[in-house]
């Protein structure tokens, strides 16, 4: 299979299509894009069989990827804005899944204190959560009001506990119908860091992005629906190299019309000839922007938004 490096449905079916040279779409997968106001795109990838879930390497069902411009200087009206798009999105595909009223839990993953990798923890901070309420305290709530619980399990290595070993534990004593967890992904764009949302119905393999896969948290391993939600947080060292060749290349083509070597360059993949290069020396850093605490803030509050209109009525 294809060396993708990248968590984004989207991403990967753009990179498969390159690598075999598709110009129609792939088959097995059905892909639809919406933009939305000047900021904000919304494409859909829907996985169909098993030729889709081969060419990508990804499950069966419905990706959908949410692209921000601007987020780093976001105001609070267009960080509104964005989560609104979020929660309609992510409600159509809870109410696909389960009843208005049934319980939910959300997971945060990642690690508090390593802020590319505190999506999860911090989007969980944010959450409403109604359980112990709806126990102790029902009548201070409407009702109807569905119970929603959230928990940030932490990470292998402080914990020495597999993220699906915990969360079966919770699942088997406090049974709610649906998980939806949060994570923050890698991506094979420099443009989409802390600026892109995945919504998937299929659940996720935590660190598969990045070369360093968990055991994954489905429907097959945890015994209920799966949401998965992430944030690309960080791009290898070989994706910047290639994405700032092509603006060199981009800028030369423009001064000088006609080049052979360069046109060519432009058409192999260099992302895979800048990772020959730097692997061997250990040299494909994973890296993030120097603006990853803003960014951070700024999607954390997006996505938490979107959850907590997207659960209750």
């Amino acid at each position: 299979m294809y060396n993708f490096r990248t968590d984004l449905a989207l991403e990967r079916r753009d990179l498969y299509k390159k690598a075999n040279n598709i110009e129609k779409e792939v088959d097995g997968i059905e892909t639809t894009e919406e933009k939305i106001g000047e900021d904000i795109t919304v494409s859909k990838v829907k996985i169909l069989n098993e030729n889709g879930e081969n060419a990508i390497g990804k499950k069966k069902g419905n990706y959908i990827t949410i692209d921000i411009k601007n987020l780093k200087i976001a105001s609070e009206d267009e960080i509104q804005k964005a989560s609104e798009v979020v929660t309609k999105e992510l409600k159509d595909i809870i109410n696909n899944l389960v009843s208005p009223e049934d319980p939910i839990l959300i997971v945060g993953l990642g690690n508090l204190y390593v802020t590319p990798d505190a999506l999860g923890p911090r989007v969980v901070q944010d959450i409403d959560i109604t359980r112990h309420i709806l126990e102790y305290m029902p009548n201070v709530l409407e009702q109807g009001t569905r119970s929603v619980s959230a928990v940030s399990p932490g990470v292998l290595g402080t914990t020495g506990i597999e993220t699906l070993e915990i969360l079966k534990g919770i699942v088997d004593n406090i049974k709610p119908k649906l998980i939806i967890v949060i994570d923050a992904l890698a991506s094979r764009s420099i443009a989409r860091i802390s600026s892109t949302i995945q919504i998937a119905d299929t659940g996720i393999v935590p660190g598969a992005g990045v070369g360093n896969a968990r055991k994954e948290l489905t429907i097959n391993t945890l015994g209920i629906p799966v949401i998965a939600m992430g944030v690309p947080t960080c791009v290898e060292a070989a994706t910047i190299a290639a994405d700032s060749l092509d603006l060199f290349i981009q800028k030369v083509q423009e001064e000088a019309q006609s080049n052979d070597f360069l046109n060519k360059l432009q058409d192999e993949d260099k992302y895979e000839m800048i990772k020959e290069v730097l692997a061997p020396q250990d040299y494909n850093f994973i890296v993030t922007p120097k603006e990853i605490d803003e960014l951070i803030e700024n999607m954390s509050s997006v996505v938490a938004r979107g959850i907590n209109f997207a659960i209750q009525k």
